[in-house]
């Protein structure tokens, strides 16, 4: 049972590495725990510089995911030394907030269109370029959110576009099953400590409620979700197709607390 997983040997490309604290990172370090050989994929020059003593001797590429050109060249620079991609992860998402978080409805075309590419279209993009690399039974994992239901202010117009990014699955499922049987599946993950979310107006508040929110009174580790995504890029998981796994510890159903909703009820 050491390689439980099947994934010694396979080949995966992990997209969306910034620093130590991203999910992309830890997904890597899972992968290579379990024997994958994990490819790389960073958005700048500048970011591979920085990446450099902590993906030392790694396989890393650069890849802006906005421009096609880049994805195209990508694919032949990837394509030139690995015949076969057994997996893939998309940890990408980028949000203009400039100028503060604003009520939705005042959400600017410019922002929104943007945000839509870098973080939902990319995905369908970077599938299609990749398409006769990525094994028959290939697997391919977004990184999304846990509810895009729940109307959070300071994470102004994104919950919507995550929203369009768990949909795709279903159809990339349905598209590519005319030539293969590549799965696509997302994990949710609860409020996570990344620098990332650090950006986010307000989001060092909404982390401290949902650990008072979450049974176990601990917010989920980014390495739990991390491990939920190498699972669904395993052979284990051939069974989950076209699903958001949500990865919360539970928050979801304790919003109402007793001892939080006195707090709450109680406060002057």
């Amino acid at each position: 049972m050491s390689d439980f997983l099947q994934l010694d040997g396979k080949t995966v490309l992990v997209f969306g590495v910034a620093n130590r604290k991203s999910v992309a990172f830890h997904i890597g370090k899972s992968l290579e725990e379990a024997g994958a050989k994990v490819v790389y994929v960073v958005r700048s020059e500048q970011r591979r510089e920085s990446l450099a003593k902590l993906l030392n001797e790694r396989e890393v590429y650069l890849c802006d995911v906005e421009d096609p050109e880049q994805i195209e060249q990508l694919h032949s620079d990837i394509a030139a030394k690995h015949k076969t991609v057994h997996g893939l992860v998309h940890s990408i998402a980028f949000a203009d907030y400039e100028g503060g978080v604003k009520p939705f409805h005042e959400t600017s075309k410019s922002q929104f269109l943007r945000a839509v590419d870098i973080s939902c279209y990319s995905l369908i993009a970077l599938s299609n370029a990749f398409k006769d690399l990525l094994d028959p039974d290939a697997s391919v994992v977004a990184i999304s959110i846990s509810t895009t239901r729940m109307a959070s202010e300071n994470y102004g117009f994104m919950a919507p576009i995550k929203a369009a990014l768990d949909s795709s699955l279903a159809f990339l499922t349905k598209s590519f099953s005319q030539f293969s049987r590549v799965r696509f599946n997302a994990v949710g993950p609860g409020l996570l400590k990344t620098s990332a979310s650090a950006g986010i107006p307000g989001y060092v508040d909404s982390y401290l409620f949902a650990e008072q929110v979450i049974p176990r009174g601990q917010a989920v580790q980014t390495q739990e979700a991390a491990n939920v995504a190498a699972f669904l890029i395993s052979p284990r998981s051939t069974g989950i197709n076209a699903q958001t796994l949500v990865v919360d510890a539970g928050m979801s159903i304790n919003y109402f607390d007793s001892e939080v909703v006195r707090r709450a009820t109680n406060a002057e």
